[in-house]
């Protein structure tokens, strides 16, 4: 099913592009700037798998704001 795919290669590139900023806030870690980064992360990551499941839900193709398009 093309929409299928389209989300599931939409919801893989979001995923990769958090766990890089997951991986940048570890790093800021050692500069205490990182815990609030790696928290503010957290949450922007939810928030946005929260609004694309119900938009897929209703049918309706989303595009994550931030997403790194590395799979096409």
């Amino acid at each position: 099913m093309p929409f299928v795919d389209d989300q599931g290669k939409e919801a893989l590139n979001f995923q990769i592009t958090m766990l890089i900023a997951f991986i940048i806030s570890f790093v800021l870690m050692f500069i205490l700037i990182g815990f609030v980064l790696m928290g503010v992360v957290a949450v922007f990551d939810i928030v946005m798998l929260i609004i694309a499941s119900i938009k897929a839900n209703e049918g309706v193709r989303y595009r994550y704001p931030y997403a790194i398009r590395l799979i096409k």
